[in-house]
């Protein structure tokens, strides 16, 4: 696989992070941007399913109710 990079800020990006010398090329950099996205991801998954654990134990011990909704449906109306 051939990648080519054609925006100058994004060269810009890769040569920045070569020059700290913690990266032996740019495909370490592009390798370790991925990794790190990734686990960004996951980390925000996770973040997010605690969250909504918490708030769950949250309406069960106050007794609180969405009416029906699930949080899914509730965030969707609170967009619209």
């Amino acid at each position: 696989m051939t990648i080519r990079i054609t925006r100058p800020e994004v060269e810009a990006l890769i040569n920045r992070r070569l020059e700290t010398g913690s990266y032996k090329d740019a495909e370490d950099v592009i390798l370790q941007a991925l990794k790190s996205s990734e686990a960004e991801a996951k980390g925000n998954s996770a973040e997010r399913r605690e969250a909504i654990d918490r708030l769950m134990t949250f309406g069960k011990t106050h007794g609180l109710s969405l009416g029906g909704m699930t949080i899914r449906e509730l965030r969707e109306e609170a967009r619209r």
